[in-house]
Order: C-alpha cells, then sequence, then structure tokens
C-alpha cells in the first residue's frame, strides 16, 4: 500500500465517523499567495450575495476552475480525487467551483446540506463531495465554516428540523425561499464546530453534513475556494459548457475534462449526437 493510499483510508474511516476530515496545510504558502493574487482583481465587491443564503457581504467567483491553470490543477489534487474515487461512483463529476470572500459584517448563513436538492430520502450515500480550501486563515472570529460532525448519517426528520432556514423549492424569480434569522436550535447549538484551519488547509465533507458559513465578526475578509463534486448521474449545479469557453476547456487536462463533463458514463450519459463529447472539442480545435 502506498502511502498516499495509507493517507486516503484514514481520511475515509474520518468522513464515515463524523462526516468530514480535516487536511492541514496541504497547500505551500507561496501556491496560497499566488491564489490570492490571480484572485484580486475578480473580488471588488462589485457581485454580492442576493440573500442571506448567498450572503448580503459575500461575494463568490463563479467556474473557479477555467480562471486560471492552477485552479484548475486543484480541481485534480490528488489526494481530493483518491477521496473521490472511494466516494463516488467513477466517472464523477464537478458540480461547483468557486472563490467564496466574507466580508467583515456578515451573519451567519442558514444551516444547509450540499446535496438536499437531490429529493433521495436519508439516511442515505452522500450525492456529492465537498471540499473548503482556506486561502486565509479560518478563526472563530472570521466566518469559518460550522459544521455539525454526525448529521451526515441524520433521516429526514431531523435534517429537515435544520433546514427550516431554506427550502430548496423556488420561488418564482428562481430564488429559494428563505427564512430569516439564525437557524441555530437547542438541539444542536452545543453540536456545532468551528472548523478551525490554518492558510493552505482543506476540510472535505460529505454532502450530506449540516454546515454553514460563519458570522464574520473580524476587521477583514475572509477567503476560501470550494470545489464539489457529484456522482456521473446526478446533474451539476454549474453549467460548465456555456460558463467556459471551448478553447480554454481544451487547454485543461483530459482529467479535468471528464470532470466538465466531455466524459460518458456507461452506457451513453452524456454523448452529444450520439458521440463522446470529447470528439467535438478536438474536431472543432482541428
Amino acid at each position: 500500500m502506498s502511502d498516499l493510499d495509507d493517507l486516503v483510508e484514514r481520511d475515509l474511516a474520518s468522513i464515515r465517523e463524523s462526516g468530514f476530515t480535516l487536511l492541514p496545510n496541504l497547500l505551500a504558502p507561496g501556491l496560497v499567495a499566488e491564489m490570492r493574487e490571480i484572485l484580486r482583481p475578480h473580488l471588488c465587491r462589485e457581485f454580492l450575495g442576493r440573500n442571506n443564503f448567498e450572503g448580503h457581504e459575500t461575494e463568490r467567483v463563479y467556474s473557479l476552475v477555467a480562471i486560471d491553470p492552477l485552479f484548475a490543477d486543484l480541481v485534480e489534487h490528488p489526494r481530493i480525487l483518491a477521496i473521490c474515487d472511494r466516494l463516488l461512483e467513477p466517472n464523477y463529476l464537478l458540480t461547483a467551483s468557486q472563490a467564496i470572500q466574507i466580508h467583515p459584517g456578515e451573519t451567519p448563513q442558514p444551516f444547509h446540506t450540499d446535496d438536499a436538492f437531490y429529493r433521495i430520502p436519508r439516511p442515505r450515500h452522500a450525492v456529492s463531495v465537498s471540499t473548503i480550501w482556506a486561502i486565509d486563515d479560518f478563526t472563530e472570529e472570521n466566518g469559518a465554516t460550522q459544521i455539525v460532525p454526525g448529521s451526515h448519517e441524520w433521516d429526514d426528520p431531523e435534517i429537515l428540523e435544520q433546514l427550516k432556514g431554506i427550502d430548496f423549492t423556488t420561488r418564482p424569480d428562481g430564488q429559494p425561499h428563505l427564512a430569516t434569522g439564525d437557524p441555530l436550535d437547542e438541539k444542536i447549538r452545543d453540536r456545532v464546530r468551528d472548523v478551525t484551519m490554518p492558510s493552505g488547509s482543506v476540510i472535505v465533507f460529505l454532502g450530506t453534513l449540516l454546515h454553514r458559513g460563519g458570522e464574520n465578526r473580524s476587521t477583514r475578509p475572509r477567503l476560501a475556494l470550494s470545489n464539489q463534486y457529484c456522482e456521473p448521474w446526478a446533474r451539476p449545479q454549474e453549467n460548465y459548457f456555456l460558463s467556459i469557453p471551448k478553447d480554454r476547456a481544451r487547454k485543461m487536462s483530459e482529467r479535468v475534462q471528464a470532470l466538465l463533463g466531455y466524459s460518458v458514463h456507461p452506457p451513453f450519459m452524456g454523448h452529444a449526437r450520439g458521440i463522446h463529447p470529447r470528439r467535438h472539442l478536438e474536431a472543432e480545435e482541428s
């Protein structure tokens, strides 16, 4: 068994027991600094959230994977993919890729699970696996992600009680129904854990785990990156065929292209006019 296999076995043991694993200092400080500089022009407080789920003092950069090759490399980080290989079916997809910057004054996000919109009864296997990478240190003051360890095993009545702050059905304007206020109640108040971690670390957790972005009570923004992966038969959150130009997708590795949907899940899910979608990329390039 390789060193990576040993690490992944420990990762999986933590995920199965608690719903998450924390991998400290996985990115070198120089790489983190480079990522921060690349994102600087994209984070100008121009596009803040539209509701208290997105966060009125939170900005996001979507389709992060296409912003720079560094972020495409991050999507196929060997340790992360090795974990996903064990938790998801072959040919799994990238469902979301974004940078998230929480500004001072941001309120707590409603608790939620990342695969709640896949309406399959709980308890069940997670349909997705999420990662949150700390570009800035995560502290209790600056909006560190908060999780409820063990909630990945809760059934529907238990989890729905905690999801009272968000209903993933939508209003006529396409936005989710949202309640106001802090949905945290006495049942989980003492079970919530702040994911404090140094810059360069990552938390990997199941899409069935209850979590939220924390309140930023500090005087500085908190920046993170989040890549999420889903089963090959599930609809991804982001439509990369529209958000990423084909000439940019061609420059990515075949592994990343497959994660974006330029792949086929047997027997023929994902084909384009009966042809493997990557062949369309190759044909247009020539």
